[in-house]
């Protein structure tokens, strides 16, 4: 005998499996410690781009965190050797890019 079905219609079963799917993206977004997406189209334009700049943000923090880990984690050597000088100024500019994302409002 089959199982009975969960779900009344096939819209509704495609509506649980797109709630699903979202959950989960928002979970592992918050896994990295990232804020959710926000529903970016359904917003107006000023605040649609509010939430865009802070999306920007803390995705720019979160790198330059983890950058400065990263160097943190390598020998004197590496750190004032070429490569070391050049990930500085990489480093550099990453930290310039979310002064300047924190300074609009």
């Amino acid at each position: 005998m089959p199982t009975p079905g969960k779900h009344r219609s096939l819209a509704e079963k495609q509506k649980a499996y797109r709630t699903r799917q979202a959950a989960e993206r928002n979970r592992l977004l918050l896994a990295k410690g990232l804020p959710p997406l926000p529903a970016i189209s359904s917003m107006p334009g000023v605040p649609r781009w509010k939430a865009m700049r802070e999306a920007a943000l803390a995705l720019l923090c979160a790198m330059l965190a983890e950058m400065e880990s990263y160097r943190d984690e390598r020998s004197e050597d590496w750190q004032e050797g070429e490569r070391g000088e050049a990930f500085e100024e990489a480093l550099d500019q990453v930290r310039e890019a979310c002064d300047c994302l924190a300074a609009v409002r």
